[in-house]
C-alpha cells in the first residue's frame, strides 16, 4: 500500500509526540542493586544531581552519581526493605530542611525532623540544604567580636562574627568543651546558635543537650544530630542542613554561631559513600572532591554587608587529629579553608591547663580587628610573654642557677598561665576578663602563690560585681579603658588584694 507524503509526515509527527510524552513521564526507574546504604537504579534518565527520590517502601534517597546507564542513590534511612527490581520514582525536589524561629530550642535529625518528642516544628518555610556561598561583593570585613567567654581565646586568638575558626586536636583534649562554652556565652547577646553533632553517640548528645538546657542556652540553640548508628548519607547531609537553618537567620540580619562537631567523621562518612559509589579514591583513600566537600560548607559562613542586613554566620568546625598530626589530609584541607585555628595540646590538657590551647600554634587571621580596645590594651603582649615563659621553662630542667630577671620572667609566666586556666561551663564577660588580665599583667598578682591565683581571681570577680558594677557596665558599653576607668580598676584590684590577704592570712 502506497502512503502519500503528508500521511508519512503525520505518522512521524505522531511518533515524535509520543516519544516526547515518554520522556516527560520518565520519572520511574527500577532498582538494579542495593546494599550498604547505596542503590543503583535504571530508567531515571531525566534525574538531577542531589534530587530526592522515593522507593516503594516510602524510604527517601538522594541522587549523587549520574552515569550513562544508571544513577547512584544514597539511601536516607534503612535499606532493609528495598529490593532489586522495585520501583523508585523522582520527586523533582532537591533535599530541603525546615527553617525559621520554630527550630529554636529543638533537637532535629539531618532532615530537619524533630527527634526530641516535643511535637511538630512550627512554620512552613524550607530551604535547600545545598546553596552557593555569598559572593565577595555581598560580604563585609569581619570586625565585630564574638566573645567565647574564654580568656585564652578572647585575649590572644579572638574570633569575629562571620569568621571560620577551626578547633583542632587529639581525642579528649576539650574541643567540644570550647564550642559549648562559646554557645553558653552567647546568652543575652542576640546570637542564635546551631550545634551539629556528626557521628557521636546518642547518649553523648543527650548529655550535651541537657547541659545546654541547664545553662539556659537551649532557648536560642538548635541541635542537629546524625548519630554514629545512622547511615553515612545522614552524616553527610547533617552539616549542610545545619548551615541552611543558620542562613535563614543570617539573611534576616541576625548573627549565628554554628559548630560542626566534627568534620573528621563527616569526611569519613563521605569517603564510605564515595567508595561504595565506585568513585576513584585519591590521597589517603579519600575521593578527589573531599576538599570541595568542606570548602562549599565553610564558605557559606560570612559577614554580609549592610545592604543585605549585616547578618553573619560564624563557623567553629572541629577536626580530630591522630597523635597531633596536623599535616594529615583532612586537617590540612580544613586549615587552608578556615581563618585560623585553635590547636589543643594533649600535654597541656594532662598538665591541668584547660582550655588546653597552645598559644604558639594557634592563630586568628582576623586578629585584633575582632577585639575591643579594652581587651587589646591588656592582651597585646600576652602571646610573647607566654612564648618566653615556655622557652625559659625548658632551661630550668637542667637545674642551673637563674639570674633575677630570668626568674622574674618565669614567675610572671606561671601566674599568667594560671590566670588563663578556666573551668568548663564558666564563660566570663569581657569586662571580668579585662580585670583579670589587667591584674596579672600589671604585677598585682606577683605576691600571690601560683596555686592560689584562681581563688583570688574568683574573689576579685565577686568584689567587682558587688561593688563596681558601674565600672563593668562602662567597660562593656564603651569597649575601652580610659584613664578614669584604669584608676578605678586599679583601686578595685588593690582592695580585693588586701581583703584576700587578710582572709587568707598572707
Amino acid at each position: 500500500m502506497d502512503l502519500r507524503p503528508e500521511e508519512i509526515s503525520a505518522l512521524i509527527k505522531e511518533r515524535i509526540k509520543h516519544y516526547e510524552d515518554k520522556i516527560e513521564a520518565d520519572d520511574i526507574g527500577r532498582v538494579i542493586t542495593v546494599g550498604d546504604g547505596i542503590a543503583l537504579a535504571q530508567g531515571l534518565d531525566a534525574a538531577m544531581a542531589s534530587e530526592l527520590v522515593e522507593f516503594e517502601d516510602g524510604t527517601m534517597g538522594m541522587i549523587l552519581n549520574l552515569e550513562e546507564e544508571s544513577v547512584g542513590i544514597v539511601i536516607l534511612g534503612s535499606d532493609r526493605n528495598i529490593k532489586e527490581g522495585q520501583s523508585v520514582k523522582r520527586t523533582r525536589e532537591i533535599a530541603e530542611v525546615k527553617v525559621g524561629d520554630g527550630m529554636l530550642g529543638r533537637v532535629v535529625n539531618a532532615l530537619g525532623e524533630p527527634i526530641d518528642g516535643k511535637g511538630p516544628i512550627e512554620g512552613d518555610r524550607y530551604r535547600p540544604i545545598e546553596r552557593v556561598a555569598p559572593g565577595v561583593m555581598t560580604r563585609k570585613s569581619v570586625y565585630q567580636p564574638l566573645m567565647t567567654g574564654l580568656k585564652v581565646i578572647d585575649s590572644m586568638i579572638p574570633i569575629g562574627k562571620g569568621q571560620r575558626e577551626l578547633i583542632i586536636g587529639d581525642r579528649q583534649t576539650g574541643k567540644t568543651a570550647i564550642a559549648i562554652d562559646a554557645i553558653i556565652n552567647q546568652k543575652g547577646k542576640d546570637v542564635l546558635c546551631i550545634y551539629v553533632a556528626i557521628g557521636q553517640k546518642a547518649s553523648t548528645v543527650a548529655q550535651l543537650v541537657e547541659k545546654l538546657r541547664q545553662n539556659g542556652a537551649m532557648d536560642y540553640t538548635t541541635v542537629v544530630v546524625a548519630t554514629a548508628s545512622e547511615s553515612a548519607p545522614m552524616l553527610y547531609i547533617a552539616p549542610y542542613a545545619g548551615c541552611a537553618i543558620g542562613e535563614e537567620w543570617m539573611e534576616e540580619g541576625k548573627h549565628v554561631l554554628i559548630v560542626y562537631d566534627d568534620l573528621s567523621k563527616h569526611a569519613v562518612a563521605y569517603r564510605a559513600m564515595s567508595l561504595l559509589l565506585r568513585r576513584p579514591p585519591g590521597r589517603e583513600a579519600f575521593p578527589g572532591d573531599v576538599f570541595y566537600l568542606h570548602s562549599r560548607l565553610l564558605e557559606r559562613a560570612c559577614k554580609l554587608n549592610d545592604d543585605l542586613g549585616g547578618g553573619s554566620i560564624t563557623a567553629l568546625p572541629i577536626i580530630e587529629t591522630q597523635a597531633g598530626d596536623i599535616s594529615a589530609y583532612i586537617p590540612t584541607n580544613v586549615i587552608s579553608i578556615t581563618d585560623g585555628q585553635l590547636f589543643l595540646q594533649t600535654e597541656l590538657f594532662n598538665a591541668g591547663i584547660r582550655p588546653a590551647v597552645d598559644s604558639g600554634l594557634s592563630v586568628s587571621r582576623v586578629g585584633s580587628a575582632a577585639q575591643t580596645k579594652a581587651m587589646k590594651s591588656v592582651a597585646k603582649s600576652l602571646k610573647l610573654e607566654l612564648a618566653q615563659y615556655a622557652e625559659l621553662l625548658s632551661f630550668t630542667q637542667f637545674g642551673s642557677d637563674l639570674d633575677p630577671i630570668t626568674q622574674k620572667t618565669i614567675d610572671h609566666g606561671a601566674r599568667l598561665q594560671a590566670v588563663l586556666v578556666q573551668p568548663q561551663y564558666a564563660p566570663l564577660t569581657m569586662p571580668l576578663q579585662v580585670a583579670s588580665l589587667y591584674a596579672v599583667e600589671h604585677g598585682f598578682m606577683d605576691t600571690i602563690e601560683v596555686e592560689r591565683i584562681s581563688a583570688f581571681e574568683r574573689a576579685l570577680h565577686r568584689d567587682m560585681q558587688a561593688k563596681h558594677a558601674d565600672l563593668l557596665a562602662a567597660i562593656e558599653e564603651k569597649g575601652v579603658l580610659d584613664d578614669d576607668m584604669v584608676k578605678e580598676l586599679e583601686a578595685a584590684i588593690t582592695e580585693s588584694l588586701n581583703d584576700f590577704a587578710l582572709i587568707n592570712g598572707a
